[in-house]
């Protein structure tokens, strides 16, 4: 019986011992180490929110952080997935012009939306998205708040448009988005994309009338 204690205790050293940790710690994936540690940071930093939860059992924590962490993993996915596709679009946006005739650069901006609403009568929405954009483009450039030219690409009217007013130049990246996938995309417009796609442009261009308000503020 002295023996079997002894043995006993000679084999808790070893698994308690620093040689056996290392292994153990060898053996381990490094995904479990990262998951591990993962995990302790969130109770830590949760700990310091929550104090309460500093007493909580093991058994009950687990679980919960268990659920913060695929709920932060998820944000981050999502996050990444969109800023992927920003980029993927953003450097497709740069290299697009959207004028791509003399034709429509000759035209005046209320010529290009009087064509917009002919097409729209005609249920082509499409087109008539098409000449909305480039009649809001052509209002901006006689107001001198940027200068059209054919060989221009929308990234170079963005930038311009961001040097008189910040806000103006996100609300054309946007705007000037969807204008390149139905130009070079060949996507097609549906009725309730075209109204509201319209009614952005409406609300701009009566907004624009009164010229690039607080444009210092955005500079």
């Amino acid at each position: 019986m002295e023996n079997l204690d002894k043995a006993k205790e000679d084999i808790r050293d070893i698994l308690n011992g620093k040689e056996y940790q290392l292994y153990a710690n060898e053996s381990k994936s490094i995904l479990t180490i990262w998951w591990e540690r993962a995990k302790e940071w969130l109770a830590n930093q949760l700990e310091k929110m929550f104090p309460s939860l500093e007493s909580a059992s093991n058994s009950a924590a687990g679980p919960i952080l268990i659920t913060i962490i695929v709920v932060v993993v998820a944000m981050i996915a999502i996050l990444a997935f969109l800023l992927v596709r920003r980029q993927v679009r953003k450097r497709k946006y740069k290299e697009n012009k959207p004028f791509q005739s003399l034709k429509e650069m000759e035209w005046t901006f209320q010529t290009h939306f009087d064509e917009a609403t002919r097409l729209e009568s005609q249920g082509e929405y499409t087109l008539s998205t098409r000449h909305l954009f480039l009649s809001l483009l052509l209002y901006f450039h006689e107001n001198e708040w940027l200068v059209a030219k054919i060989w221009k690409t929308n990234w170079e009217y963005y930038d311009e448009l961001r040097k008189v007013n910040r806000e103006w130049a996100d609300r054309f990246f946007n705007l000037a988005l969807l204008f390149d996938e139905i130009t070079y995309g060949e996507r097609t417009i549906e009725k309730h994309e075209y109204i509201k796609y319209k009614s952005l442009v409406l609300d701009w261009l009566s907004e624009a009338k009164e010229g690039p308000i607080n444009a210092t503020k955005y500079k």
